[in-house]
């Protein structure tokens, strides 16, 4: 089964939630983007953004642990089914990455993803790159995040 045969082009699916707390924010931040406003909330308030934030790389970040969860879960049904999941592989790269909006302690952004297009490698026999639109709303539905990612298929 190909992701072509599984989902329409443009359809929706959403793939779970993920809550920032501000353990969490500081805690990736200070791994691995530690500027002020996503490490110390004090300092925040003297930013742009007036409070602590998550670094967008944590929103990206989240976007994926939760799109894992979401294809395991999808293979599970399809497996139950007898049907055979598409063989996913790495992203080629992503483009269009977009950090809409901050988001702050509290936030539960909700991710999203829709299939694009796909088309055949004609270097590679049985592969395919695969188009998808990866997207994140806050608790009020308002965007945070949101870019394209291509996404290897493989038999």
């Amino acid at each position: 089964m190909r992701m072509s045969e599984l989902y329409a082009v443009g359809e929706k699916a959403e793939i779970g939630s993920y809550t920032f707390t501000e353990e969490n924010i500081i805690r990736f931040a200070t791994r691995y983007d530690p500027q002020r406003f996503h490490v110390d909330k004090e300092a925040a308030k003297d930013t742009l953004f007036g409070d602590l934030c998550a670094s967008g790389w944590h929103t990206t970040a989240a976007w994926m642990r939760t799109f894992l969860a979401f294809w395991e879960r999808q293979s599970a049904a399809l497996a139950q089914k007898g049907l055979m999941s598409p063989n996913l592989g790495p992203s080629p790269g992503f483009q269009k990455l977009q950090w809409l909006r901050p988001v702050f302690v509290g936030d539960v952004v909700t991710y999203s993803v829709a299939f694009l297009s796909s088309r055949a490698l004609a270097s590679r026999p049985g592969w395919h790159l695969n188009t998808i639109l990866c997207e994140g709303v806050n608790q009020n539905n308002d965007p945070v995040i949101r870019f394209e990612s291509g996404v290897l298929e493989f038999d």
